[in-house]
């Protein structure tokens, strides 16, 4: 089954795509994706192919997400999420437990993304959270990534206790790509309890990265954003 997927992705290749990418995703010298390799195929047909292939086996998936290519990854993930949904409890946390065994295979936001809600978040909605407190230490970005973006599923359904505490311990990172997620979902709590997302602001828009500020403060009235910069 690896081969055939594999196939299909080399078909779907588009070297003019995969430069594009390797830029949007910061894959030189020094940058976060440093290294990481692309095909060129875009996530609406990487989709598709999940839906052709939906019946995947775990190896399988395993064998993807040990590949060099940004895209077989994705695939995987994207596998898992379908696994994930179709599997009884005991099935889902053992995808559960593979999920977080291969974080150093997750390894760009967009990988973190466009998973981590409907796995880590799903998975622990009605569970022990103490998990994404350990991964909002780990000196692994996108485990930091994962544990904040997770939170997405709760935010969902009105649940942000986690949301504000984990934003509270991510206020010092030093990476922008945490900035960003940690605002996008403090923006996301704001959405559905703009009191909260003004309490935390009026406790530390002062010391908030800037970036994160930004995007926390999106959708709120033109006014009340430019009070809200001018204080932070």
């Amino acid at each position: 089954m690896i081969a055939t997927i594999r196939t299909r992705l080399e078909s779907l290749a588009d070297e003019a795509t995969a430069e594009i990418l390797r830029g949007f995703f910061k894959t030189g010298p020094g940058e976060y994706g440093e290294g990481d390799r692309f095909r060129g195929v875009r996530v609406p047909v990487l989709r598709k192919l999940c839906r052709e292939f939906r019946h995947t086996g775990i190896e399988t998936i395993s064998g993807l997400l040990d590949s060099p290519w940004h895209e077989d990854r994705m695939l995987a993930l994207l596998l898992l999420i379908e696994r994930y949904r179709a599997s009884d409890e005991a099935g889902r946390e053992v995808l559960y437990d593979f999920y977080c065994s291969r974080t150093n295979r997750i390894n760009n936001w967009d990988l973190v993304d466009v998973t981590c809600p409907h796995i880590v978040g799903r998975h622990l909605h009605s569970r022990d959270r103490s998990l994404l407190y350990r991964f909002a230490e780990s000196p692994n970005l996108w485990e930091r990534r994962i544990a904040i973006v997770s939170t997405f599923h709760f935010i969902r359904s009105n649940d942000f206790a986690d949301t504000i505490a984990l934003a509270e311990r991510l206020l010092g990172d030093p990476e922008s790509l945490l900035h960003k997620a940690t605002g996008w979902m403090l923006r996301e709590v704001g959405k559905r309890d703009q009191p909260l997302l003004e309490a935390f602001l009026d406790r530390y828009a002062t010391v908030m990265p800037r970036t994160m500020l930004r995007y926390a403060i999106e959708r709120l009235p033109e006014e009340q954003r430019l009070a809200w910069l001018k204080r932070g």
